[in-house]
């Protein structure tokens, strides 16, 4: 997978997220939660003292399940460094718009009010870890250094999140080592004795991903497998209408095994985007090409 260096060219206006009265977060915590209401104070204001990356993601989204303990570790690891704020796309759909997202998972950083792209889709630990130093090297440039500043507005209540399920401890550590055997034995493990686990399910297709995509540079041509490996780059990148059009591509191009080869990508991929709006022409171009 290829890692975006973070610059700050072609930042996106956000202005359209503020100034609105703002609901508060929880104390001083490296990860919040955050809503249209409260972007201007919670992101905005505190990117004037410290980088604030935005973490967009959707509760059926597979890679956000894989993202997200991996940001919120690297959050308390850089403690006083950086702050993660969490949009749930679903929720703050006018937050996602002046994002300007495109798929989810999808991380941005915010450095004096000026938005950064940094990447789509589930990443490794050891890849977020460079873009975030990358990251900081380009705050500290802009003078931003400074602990997280105390807000300065009462806190609410806040959502109670989930506990972490400790049957995927082994699996995630697999993830962030890069070591996709071992993923793919710990979320079968899970699968054996729950195998309904949608999140187990997601997980063992991503790291497969991982897998294939490890170290695999973007082809140039459209033959079979080129398009295979266009297909799986873009779904390791969350880029779902890329992936989803390779994956169609790559059918119709083919017969037999190497069909069905395609057709079985085409609906782990299916699975990974859930609700994503290239999902259903997709599903119904899949159709046409079958049949």
């Amino acid at each position: 997978m290829s890692m975006n260096t973070p610059s700050f060219a072609g930042a996106v206006d956000l202005s359209s997220l503020g100034p609105k009265k703002a609901s508060a977060t929880a104390g001083n915590s490296p990860v919040i939660d955050v809503t249209a209401d409260s972007f201007e104070t919670l992101v905005l204001k505190a990117s004037e003292t410290i980088p604030v990356i935005i973490d967009v993601w959707a509760t059926w989204c597979a890679p956000c399940k894989q993202l997200s303990p991996i940001l919120e570790e690297l959050a308390h690891e850089y403690t006083g460094r950086l702050l993660i704020a969490k949009v749930d796309a679903d929720a703050e759909p006018s937050v996602s718009q002046a994002l300007q997202v495109q798929s989810i998972p999808s991380v941005f950083a915010v450095i004096k009010g000026q938005l950064i792209p940094l990447f789509q889709g589930a990443y490794p630990k050891d890849q977020v870890k460079q873009i975030f130093e990358k990251l900081l090297e380009l705050a500290a440039e802009q003078g931003l250094s400074a602990p997280i500043p105390e807000p300065n507005h009462e806190p609410t209540e806040t959502a109670e999140e989930e506990p972490e399920d400790p049957r995927f401890d082994a699996a995630v550590d697999a993830i962030n080592a890069g070591e996709w055997d071992a993923a793919k034995r710990a979320y079968q493990t899970i699968l054996d004795s729950d195998p309904a686990d949608l999140d187990a399910q997601g997980g063992l297709i991503m790291a497969g991903i991982f897998e294939r995509t490890d170290g695999v540079s973007a082809p140039v041509g459209e033959s079979f497998v080129d398009l295979l490996v266009t297909a799986d780059l873009a779904a390791a990148g969350g880029e779902w209408e890329l992936a989803l059009g390779a994956g169609i591509k790559a059918v119709q191009v083919s017969a037999g095994a190497d069909r069905e080869l395609a057709r079985t990508r085409l609906v782990e991929y299916f699975a990974l985007a859930g609700e994503d709006p290239s999902v259903a022409p997709a599903r119904v171009a899949l159709a046409n090409a079958l049949f």
